[in-house]
């Protein structure tokens, strides 16, 4: 079986670049540009000059409206979701590595601002797409160092992070045995660079013109090619460690499709189209990004890779490797069966913006004729300069009587309100978004009963919560299972972060083991007053449970309880628990130690026991390797000391022999002197 060549790949991956750049330009694009002239309030280009053209929101307002319960929903807590152990064994892990995924959301990138968003591109645009990676870093500084040691040396460089760049040699003089001066070495000034590597979780919000896919795909997994197309500097790309004449050559050239997307969103903050640098590495170059399923090995099975491509065709591939994951995480907020693509706010609302915006024209059209009419004025019988000035009480000069009359209209004010008021009653229909869900009017509360009110606010959330579930349960699940991947598979050393307001090291490997991802959000018709009231009636139950059987009961013990006291204080709006009680684990394994005491045994619990000796070994494992370490870098920078003090040594040996060489030359050359002058004829 022979590997597919580059020419074959490159023309495969061209075509289905063609293929589905014409599907989004023809179903979605053109969708898209409208949607923002829509929420921007454009005008529709109907407009006729001295008539309204006046432009309703509505498409606008129903997506702000929505947008702060979805954030509300989602971004109460910390907590975006959380793990749960599919073993009793994996119960630490799980709730271990759920603080450390909300930390890598919450500190390590922008969580709000990508959740924003990613929920707005989808009210928005049908389909909101985020992108997800292993981020490697390098950064790299340089530092000077002065009168340093051979030994000083060698241990500074037994780091293979540091790379001399400089270096100089500060001589002393010193007399040898035979009396001469000479230069010797004392000590160095180094230049050096000290290249640090980290790497992180990196979590972007895609815009999306720049996302495409295949046609008819049903999910992201049904998806046999995914690209992300978008544009990178010529000094980001060189950067990264290709070639700079490949590069500039594909440089400068502009994805109109896009291009045109992304100035219709910078519109109403900028004149000009697209972007000229004056330093050509600044240039911007077309890349593709690609998941794609591919049969590259010949073996009759299409495997899953990750493709780089550069140029507007994708027709030169920079990176070509196996992959075990899609690294994009896509939403939509309607979503429609079989079908990636769901529906929008701009779907249910587009209709409803227009009409309501030619009726509102309409209604001041009318309004404008009632207060100032038009004038029938008789030709010749009136002053015309007269009749043309608007001042207050004026006078207009005729020369009859009656050639001066307004033209009278029939306001249509009557019939247009209704109209109107059922217009809004169908997008509260098809948004879910009402007076109701937005807080009740007073008016409306007159001679209502408390549970009519409770019916009605629950029903206007009904709609909210299909959206938020949605979300939940599609992109923000396929989100976090990738991160866990991403931690598992690349993260290749421990971390310390703080979770719990304690510095905990995150073993990387901890996330092999087999996880479930529940989406924790604040879904449910019940306020934040009604969960805490329910709680607190949870809290008391077991408070007399707890004080009549005592902690030992069958039914709940302490560390459940302060549980329940945890989830109140969470819930009321703190989001560190730990300032007002502890955790339950902590309080569980105090309680073990105080019965251990108080019975006189060592320990009680004796999977505690196991633990406690399991975590106590590890922690002598680590600590022998470290000394190990530490004990094998002091031998190698004493062994590397050793060589330097060697070969000084030797070259100063071979200084000593070469001037006592010298000496003894210098000294036969004296006597054979004295021996001639001693045999030459006297004069």
């Amino acid at each position: 079986m022979a590997k597919m060549n580059k020419e074959r790949l490159g023309s495969i991956i061209q075509s289905e670049i063609r293929d589905s750049q014409n599907h989004f330009e023809t179903e979605y694009s053109a969708d898209r540009l409208k949607a923002i002239d829509y929420y921007l309030g454009e005008p529709f280009g109907n407009e006729v000059e001295g008539r309204s053209s006046v432009v309703t929101t509505d498409f606008a307002d129903a997506v702000e409206q929505i947008m702060p319960s979805l954030m509300r929903i989602f971004t109460s807590s910390d907590k975006y979701v959380r793990y749960a152990p599919r073993t009793a064994d994996d119960v630490e892990k799980a709730e271990q590595l759920t603080d450390y995924v909300n930390y890598i959301i919450n500190n390590d990138n922008d969580g709000y601002r990508i959740m924003y968003n990613w929920f707005k591109d989808s009210l928005m645009f049908k389909l909101g797409v985020v992108k997800f990676s292993w981020d490697e870093t390098s950064t790299v500084q340089e530092e000077e160092y002065e009168g340093l040691t051979e030994e000083e040396i060698a241990l500074l460089l037994s780091n293979p992070d540091i790379e001399v760049v400089e270096r100089e040699e500060n001589y002393i003089a010193t007399m040898t045995e035979f009396g001469e001066e000479i230069q010797i070495v004392d000590n160095y000034d180094l230049k050096v660079k000290i290249t640090k590597k980290s790497g992180k979780i990196k979590i972007d919000n895609v815009p999306p013109e720049e996302f495409l896919f295949n046609r008819r795909a049903k999910s992201l997994e049904d998806c046999y090619f995914i690209c992300h197309r978008t544009t990178m500097s010529v000094s980001d790309l060189v950067s990264m460690g290709y070639d700079r004449k490949l590069i500039e050559d594909h440089a400068g050239k502009i994805d109109n499709e896009v291009d045109e997307e992304r100035q219709k969103r910078f519109e109403d903050l900028e004149s000009q189209s697209g972007r000229d640098p004056a330093d050509p590495s600044q240039q911007d170059v077309i890349v593709h990004d690609i998941i794609m399923k591919v049969d590259y090995d010949d073996d009759g099975v299409a495997e899953m890779r990750r493709i780089l491509a550069i140029g507007d065709t994708g027709s030169e591939i920079l990176e070509n490797d196996i992959c075990d994951y899609i690294p994009f995480a896509v939403i939509s907020p309607i979503l429609m069966p079989h079908r990636l693509v769901g529906r929008s706010m701009f779907d249910l609302t587009q209709d409803l913006q227009t009409i309501k915006s030619t009726l509102l024209r309409q209604y001041l059209d009318s309004t404008y004729h009632s207060v100032l009419p038009r004038i029938v004025a008789v030709e010749g019988q009136v002053n015309l300069d007269d009749l043309l000035d608007g001042t207050a009480g004026g006078i207009i000069r005729t020369r009859s009587a009656g050639a001066v009359q307004p033209l009278s209209t029939n306001g249509v004010g009557a019939e247009i309100q209704p109209l109107m008021n059922y217009l809004d009653e169908v997008k509260s229909d098809r948004t879910g978004i009402s007076k109701a869900s937005q807080g009740l009017d007073p008016s409306i509360l007159q001679s209502t009963t408390a549970s009519a009110v409770s019916a009605t606010v629950k029903g206007s959330q009904q709609k909210l919560e299909s959206y938020a579930r949605t979300i939940a349960e599609t992109g923000v699940k396929d989100l976090f299972r990738g991160i866990l991947h991403l931690v598992s598979s690349y993260q290749q050393q421990e971390r310390i972060v703080r979770l719990r307001n304690e510095f905990v090291a995150i073993d990387p490997q901890e996330g092999n083991s087999g996880f479930d991802v529940i989406v924790n959000v604040g879904l449910g018709t019940a306020d934040d007053e009604q969960k805490i009231a329910f709680l607190q009636a949870i809290a008391s139950k077991q408070e007399t449970i707890l004080q009549t059987l005592g902690a030992d009961n069958p039914i709940c013990d302490l560390s459940q309880y302060v549980n329940t006291l945890r989830q109140i204080t969470e819930i009321g709006g703190f989001k560190d628990a730990n300032q007002f009680f502890k955790a339950p684990q902590a309080v569980q394994m105090q309680i073990q130690q105080q019965k251990a005491e108080k019975e006189g045994q060592p320990q009680q619990n004796p999977v505690m026991q196991a633990e406690m000796m399991k975590a106590q070994a590890e922690i002598e494992a680590r600590k022998m390797k470290i000394e190990a370490d530490i004990e094998l870098a002091r031998q190698k920078a004493i062994a590397d000391i050793q060589l330097a003090r060697e070969k000084m040594n030797a070259e100063l040996e071979m200084r000593r022999q070469e001037l006592g060489m010298e000496a003894e030359l210098r000294m036969a050359k004296a006597v054979t002197d004295a021996e001639i002058s001693t045999n030459l004829p006297r004069a």
